[in-house]
Parts: C-alpha cells; sequence; structure tokens
C-alpha cells in the first residue's frame, strides 16, 4: 500500500471503479450472448427483442467509458446484420 495520502485515495477510488466496469463489462457480454443463442435457436422475434435490449446495454457502457463509441456501434453493428440474415 502506498504511503502517500493522495495514492491511497487513488488505489480505493480505482478499486470502486475497476468493480463498476466489471459489472457493466459483464451485463453487456450477457445480453449479446443471449442474442447469439437466440439467433442460433433460429428465433427471429426473440433475437430481434434482445438485441435491443443489447443495444442499450453497449449504449450504456459507451457512456460510461468502460467501452469505446466505436466498438459499441461495430458491435451493435454485427448483431444487427445478424438478425438480420435469419430467415423468418
Amino acid at each position: 500500500m502506498a504511503n502517500i495520502k493522495s495514492q491511497k485515495k487513488r488505489v480505493l477510488t480505482n478499486a470502486k471503479a475497476t468493480a463498476r466496469n466489471k459489472s457493466v463489462r459483464s451485463a453487456v457480454r450477457t445480453s449479446v450472448r443471449k442474442v447469439h443463442e437466440a439467433i442460433a435457436a433460429g428465433d427471429k422475434s426473440q433475437a430481434t427483442t434482445l438485441m435491443q435490449a443489447a443495444s442499450r446495454e453497449l449504449d450504456r457502457a459507451a457512456s460510461k467509458g468502460v467501452i469505446h463509441a466505436n466498438q459499441a456501434a461495430n458491435r451493435k453493428s454485427g448483431l444487427a446484420t445478424a438478425v438480420d440474415r435469419m430467415k423468418d
């Protein structure tokens, strides 16, 4: 542990930020995985609904700075393309 007061505070705030970022990242991964599972199952209506939820999670993560805005956009685009390619 550091001896400098400001560094002690930074260690604590970094730990809180890491925990918060981990939670947001986990939620994003879960929502994206659910979309991929719905695509694999062939359920287009459920995949569309889950894609909208995943898009919100990706936007939330980008707004919090957990992932870059362009990464969120690319992942949303990939999900939308995958859902659109599904047969009705």
